[in-house]
């Protein structure tokens, strides 16, 4: 039995077993627990639905096999042998389909999360590349119908981004936007260079899911926080009147300001979903470190310390350094394309690669 199968039976199992509960008097009376199970339940229906389908077109397959192997009847023999190439064809690409399925029903769905660009060594020149790539994902977010909304930014000399923090929603964002996170280094000539010098520069991304359900603790007595004046979007409102909230996380130094809304509360709020975005993405940070060792390739842990793409523009380039694989050199994509916001094609590689790895890591 092939790894897949057995976890395909087992959220088969899982699945029967909340069937039952839902019928069980005590569970009907507690809604929390009636919400949690329907919740998973209906997670799971539709990949068990389609493996029963699977299960039954590969019985199919094995009943035209043994007509064939059956030397006692050879017209029901060759009847069943003029059909068992299509039929397996079909078993085959269910299965294949259900790889799909399977993964994404594994993923935590996440509606919302946040993408912060930094930017890094360069100067002004890595502001400005920030500000590049902020125009990049704002053009791939609008053109999916992604909410894009700008939490706080932080301008630089030359009206490049030093620093800005973004909350995507939208069905799908997240799978689609999830492994952005990480450094991101840029090789141009600079606008006030006069000799025509290339020069390299950089900026960090990291993508921080917003998860309502998973408890972070956090000791009010680390976190210092006060109202401030917000110096991002929101008109002159915003830079007059105390409506941002900033809050400092003295264990570690992290500061998080918000100004997106008029409301101080608002504001708040969000700075405080934003610090557990952040030590949640730390804890997992941690457990990913813990398995790494058990893949033979990785995605990438969102890191900001590890660089994932070089955008060479010189030679229209854009380069991500987890694609290509083993001799095959790194994978690369037109750089003008992708800074117009047409990232499908070089996301569409990245799910294809973190498919693979994750079916070999089973």
């Amino acid at each position: 039995m092939s790894p897949l199968i057995r976890k395909l039976d087992e959220m088969a199992a899982r699945y029967k077993e909340l069937e039952q509960q839902l019928n069980d008097p005590e569970v009907l009376r507690n809604s929390h627990r009636l919400i949690a199970i329907t919740k998973e339940q209906g997670q799971l229906r539709p990949v068990v639905e389609k493996y029963r389908d699977y299960q039954t077109a590969a019985q199919s397959v094995t009943h035209l096999q043994e007509m064939i192997a059956n030397k006692s009847d050879p017209e029901m023999a060759k009847l069943a042998a003029s059909e068992l190439s299509e039929t397996e064809a079909k078993s085959d690409a269910m299965l294949e389909a259900l790889k799909d399925d399977f993964l994404a029903a594994e993923e935590t769905p996440v509606d919302s999360f946040f993408l912060e660009i930094r930017a890094g060594t360069g100067g002004e020149e890595a502001a400005l590349f920030g500000r590049d790539l902020f125009e990049m994902y704002k053009r791939y977010c609008d053109s999916h119908g992604y909410r894009f909304d700008v939490s706080d930014l932080a301008v630089g000399e030359r009206g490049g981004f030093k620093e800005v923090i973004i909350n995507v929603k939208g069905k799908g964002a997240y799978r689609r936007l999830r492994f952005e996170g990480g450094g991101h280094r840029v090789q141009r000539v600079p606008e006030t260079e006069a000799q025509g010098r290339i020069h390299t520069s950089a900026a960090t991304v990291a993508v921080l899911p917003e998860l309502p359900d998973v408890k972070i603790d956090i000791n009010p007595k680390d976190v210092e926080e006060s109202g401030c004046r917000g110096g991002g979007p929101g008109g002159q409102n915003v830079n007059k009147v105390e409506t941002g909230w900033q809050l400092t996380y003295k264990p570690t130094g992290l500061r998080f300001k918000m100004t997106e809304h008029k409301s101080q509360a608002q504001n708040k709020e969000r700075a405080w979903a934003l610090l557990r975005a952040t030590l949640y993405e730390i804890e997992q940070s941690k457990q990913h470190a813990q398995v790494t060792s058990a893949r033979k390739a990785m995605m990438g842990s969102g890191d900001r310390s590890q660089r994932i793409r070089t955008y060479n523009f010189p030679q229209n380039r854009c380069t991500d350094h987890r694609l290509g694989g083993e001799g095959g050199g790194e994978k690369n994509f037109n750089l003008d394309q992708i800074i117009a916001g047409n990232l499908d094609p070089l996301i569409d590689a990245l799910l294809e690669l973190d498919k693979q790895q994750r079916l070999e890591s089973l």
